[in-house]
């Protein structure tokens, strides 16, 4: 296996193509400003290292990175790689997943603006992440115990899996397929419109209109707290352990709440078959 150690890297491909490699202690900097450092690499180790330039795993297979930190210049650090594990990484650099398949975060920071498009099985396990636009189009992705800030999440997605977690956001999981959230906090408005198979277990959800526009919707044990206008035009199935603050035009299924503050019925698009029951 070679080593690089202490060292310093600059230039561009700096170490393209490098195959079965321990790199350590080494920084990615410098006036060069070169790109894309380790392009079509296989088999790395990289810990403790500094990443200050742009593009540096691109087509990269079988990555282990640990411990390493990548600034606000690592722009779209990891496009296009498979079988990556990253843990007790910072990765603040925008558009830092993309297009990648088989990839494990564990306990990283994250603040990177349009993480994790259209990639396949992305797990990520404890730590934090900020993102806009957060999985746009992935398939496959599982968070459990992660802190998530950030508008637009999961959006397109399918196959999402979330415990754990506590997300605080705006406009998550639209036009999502068989996406599932359990023993989750959920602060956002307008969330799960025009989302298909969506299922919540024991979540507690936050914000105005949630829920409308959806198909095969399921909530089991929910609460709900400051959701006015919601299931509007949705087939769902819930029992929600608190008042709901108001239901307006759900199209059909089953609704069970401890209370409703309002419900809004007329000026309906479609026939509202849904029925509504109290039960303390």
């Amino acid at each position: 296996m070679k080593r690089y150690e202490n060292e310093r890297f600059g230039q561009e491909r700096a170490l393209y193509m490098t195959r079965s490699a321990l790199i350590r202690n080494c920084r990615f900097e410098g006036e060069e400003d070169g790109e894309s450092a380790l392009k079509e690499s296989k088999y790395l180790t990289v810990e403790y290292c500094f990443f200050d330039l742009r593009y540096p795993f691109w087509h990269v297979e079988g990555l282990h990175l640990r411990d390493s930190e990548m600034t606000p210049n690592c722009r779209a650090a990891l496009w296009y790689d498979r079988d990556i594990t990253i843990e007790r990484c910072n990765l603040h650099g925008i558009k830092a997943v993309r297009e990648c398949k088989n990839v494990s975060l564990r306990d990283c920071d994250i603040d990177s603006p349009e993480f994790g498009w259209h990639s396949k099985n992305v797990h990520l396990s404890g730590g934090k992440m900020t993102s806009e636009y957060a999985f746009l189009g992935s398939d496959g992705v599982q968070l459990d115990g992660v802190d998530f800030r950030g508008k637009y999440s999961f959006q397109y997605a399918k196959g999402v899996r979330l415990k754990n977690c506590v997300l605080n956001t705006k406009d998550a999981f639209w036009h999502t397929k068989g996406a599932r959230a359990e023993d989750c906090i959920i602060n956002g408005e307008y969330l799960g419109w025009y989302s298909e198979g969506l299922t919540l277990v024991r979540c507690h959800i936050k914000g105005t209109q949630p829920l409308c526009y959806c198909k095969d919707l399921t909530l089991i044990d929910c609460t709900m707290e400051g959701c006015d206008l919601a299931f509007e035009y949705s087939d769902v199935h819930a029992t929600v352990k608190s008042t709901i603050d108001s239901v307006k035009n759900p199209r059909s299924g089953r609704i069970e709440a401890q209370g409703f503050g309002e419900v809004i019925e007329g000026n309906s698009v479609y026939p509202v078959r849904c029925k509504l029951v109290t039960k303390q």
